[in-house]
């Protein structure tokens, strides 16, 4: 199994540490890949709508799109993580998600994204936990990845040596559930309805889109019909 962690931080503090954790009990050190930012990505999207229109290969950042974009696409589990930055996600976080907007069901979503399964990680001193996972979670729902877990904790302190024992212990048992979900599914991940049908509805509205980009590809591989991109 392959897995891949994005941290929404340069530094390894409590989110990281938990996806490490939960990322170690699913691979081999060799099969997890590690991505931080905004050390490995650093651009904001500008908002000119080329990826949308003329092709995600267009976006003035691609080049620097492009490597974190094969890691997603040849891993089998993708592990967002981010500390609670006022009551959301970090900025830089976002800044990566805001690029991948292209690839949402409603334009040009990639079909191997239907066999994955994702983790979503965020920590807090106190509060913002759930919003903060949110943000990570409604990006690898319209990606199209059928199985998101949440793994999150108020961690009551700053940096993870400080955390307690006994908080520590609680996270390695929900680390260690979400893992036993994520071994029994893969190669077999369950599509939920609500990705069925939101994928039936971008379906219908495609066969006569606006957007004339996401018209031909979704034509193209035969999604307009009644081919799917989960078995």
């Amino acid at each position: 199994m392959k897995v891949l962690i994005i941290s929404g931080t340069n530094h390894k503090g409590s989110s990281y540490s938990i996806g490490r954790i939960a990322a170690d009990k699913l691979a081999k050190p060799g099969n997890i890949r590690e991505v931080f930012l905004p050390h490995d990505f650093d651009e904001f999207c500008c908002g000119c709508t080329t990826c949308f229109s003329k092709g995600e290969d267009k976006c003035p950042h691609a080049a620097k799109l492009k490597p974190i974009t094969e890691l997603i696409d040849n891993s089998d589990v993708i592990i967002l993580t981010s500390p609670v930055y006022v009551y959301h996600c970090t900025g830089q976080m976002k800044a990566l998600l805001d690029h991948y907007g292209w690839r949402w069901m409603a334009h040009r979503p990639e079909e191997k994204m239907f066999s994955k399964q994702a983790v979503v990680v965020a920590t807090a001193a106190g509060a913002g936990v759930k919003s903060a996972m949110k943000d990570m979670a409604d990006s690898c729902f319209f990606w199209g990845i059928p199985q998101t877990y949440k793994l999150g904790k108020a961690v009551a302190a700053t940096d993870w040596q400080s955390v307690k024992p006994k908080i520590k212990e609680s996270i390695n048992a929900k680390a260690d559930s979400i893992a036993k979900k994520i071994l029994r599914r893969q190669g077999k991940v369950p599509v939920p309805l609500k990705t069925k049908g939101f994928f039936k509805l971008m379906s219908l509205i495609q066969r006569n889109g606006w957007n004339t980009a996401d018209v031909d590809y979704w034509k193209a591989k035969g999604w307009t019909g009644s081919k799917r991109p989960w078995k």
